[in-house]
């Protein structure tokens, strides 16, 4: 892949912001070092036009970043190594290494082997001390967001981590009764009612609870996340042609149709539900915000077809920030330097977005505030 500084594709608010201006502090976990996480890390932010925007903190081991710089060719760079987040420079890219470069995640074990292409446990653990050690960081408010490297949903289980991804961890660390897995481009916005589970435990999952519980977090992330005041949000059927009046399954009729025929007597633009081959299809996910799949693979396949390497895996409805890149380790192309880091990118461009907006939020309200008080 050409050694080229990517184009942006995020809103204004990020636009040539000058590097001493409300500085945001954005924490990068490493994911799997066996996967591709490290190398679009890497890429993502070799550019000076990065560091202008805001101070990146990886979250990971020097050792193993220095292994990719190498086979990237980024021996020029240097990587600025710190303890803790305090030490960081606004003008460098920070790594916090989470784990003993001389030994491995556990006390006694020797120095992980970097393995490209290989699930071992080791690497699970070290992604593992990454995220935890990053989202110790985000909780106390040292960082304004961050941005998850894809991890091994199975070499990172363990005691301490028992759950199927990245979403409902942080849902868990944040106390949050709730999150929704929102998938986000320049063009399309996708979440969905039912995340990590099992396909045969989709249909009891859907309920009229669960989807109105979803809508409102899209709705409050749309206004507060992304600017939108009145969003038109599209909902899909869990059918095959959305049942087919009843035909291929009742629960659009007995449970899709009646919330949103509420929630539009309420003034909420909420459409559907709609066929979900027909609605790709046509492209009329371009008339919408944002669209509620009902499961995983019904809003995730049509959205990574359509904006597979700009996308982004934001978790809405959480106190702090987090993106993700929309792709996985993806082993089969790791330690190759071809990873395409765009994804990346977006991931970085879309966290900086939203922190300023929910600055900009917050102290819209803060004045109100104070207005309302002078006013008394």
């Amino acid at each position: 892949m050409p050694n080229v500084e990517p184009q942006r594709q995020a809103s204004a608010l990020t636009k040539d912001q000058p590097a001493n201006q409300d500085r945001l502090v954005i924490g990068i976990t490493l994911g799997d070092y066996n996967g591709i996480g490290p190398e679009v890390i890497l890429k993502a932010l070799q550019h000076n036009r990065m560091q202008r925007l805001c101070t990146p903190v990886i979250y990971g081991s020097m050792r193993v970043l220095n292994r990719y710089r190498n086979v990237l060719n980024l021996k020029d760079w240097n990587l600025n190594g710190i303890q803790h987040i305090g030490q960081a420079s606004h003008k460098l890219t920070n790594v916090i290494t989470c784990w003993s470069d001389q030994a491995g995640t556990q006390p006694g074990q020797p120095p992980q082997e970097i393995q490209p292409g290989k699930v071992t446990p080791e690497a699970g653990q070290a992604a593992f001390a990454c995220l935890q050690r990053g989202v110790e960081d985000l909780k106390a408010g040292k960082l304004d967001a961050l941005i998850t490297a894809p991890i091994n949903k199975y070499n990172i289980q363990s005691d301490d981590f028992t759950f199927p991804g990245h979403t409902e961890y942080l849902a868990e660390a944040a106390g949050a009764a709730d999150s929704l897995m929102f998938l986000v481009s320049d063009y399309l916005r996708v979440g969905v009612v039912t995340g990590h589970i099992p396909l045969g435990s989709v249909k009891q999952a859907v309920t009229r609870e669960k989807i109105q519980q979803k809508l409102s977090l899209m709705m409050q992330s749309l206004t507060l996340d992304f600017g939108i005041a009145k969003p038109k949000i599209a909902v899909l059927g869990l059918n095959p042609h959305a049942g087919e009046e009843g035909l291929l399954g009742n629960e659009e009729n007995e449970i899709i149709k009646p919330l949103i025929n509420d929630l539009r007597q309420k003034g909420q633009l909420v459409y559907g539900p709609f066929a979900a081959d027909g609605f790709f299809g046509t492209r009329s996910y371009k008339k919408f915000d944002a669209v509620l799949a009902m499961y995983h693979d019904q809003g995730l396949i049509p959205f990574k077809t359509i904006a597979f390497d700009e996308g982004v895996n934001f978790t809405a409805g959480l106190p702090f920030i987090r993106t993700s890149p929309d792709h996985g380790t993806a082993y089969d192309i790791a330690g190759k330097g071809i990873a395409d880091e765009t994804s990346m990118v977006q991931a970085i461009y879309l966290a900086c977005d939203v922190a300023r907006k929910r600055k900009e939020h917050q102290e819209i309200e803060a004045n109100k505030l104070q207005k309302q008080t002078i006013e008394k």
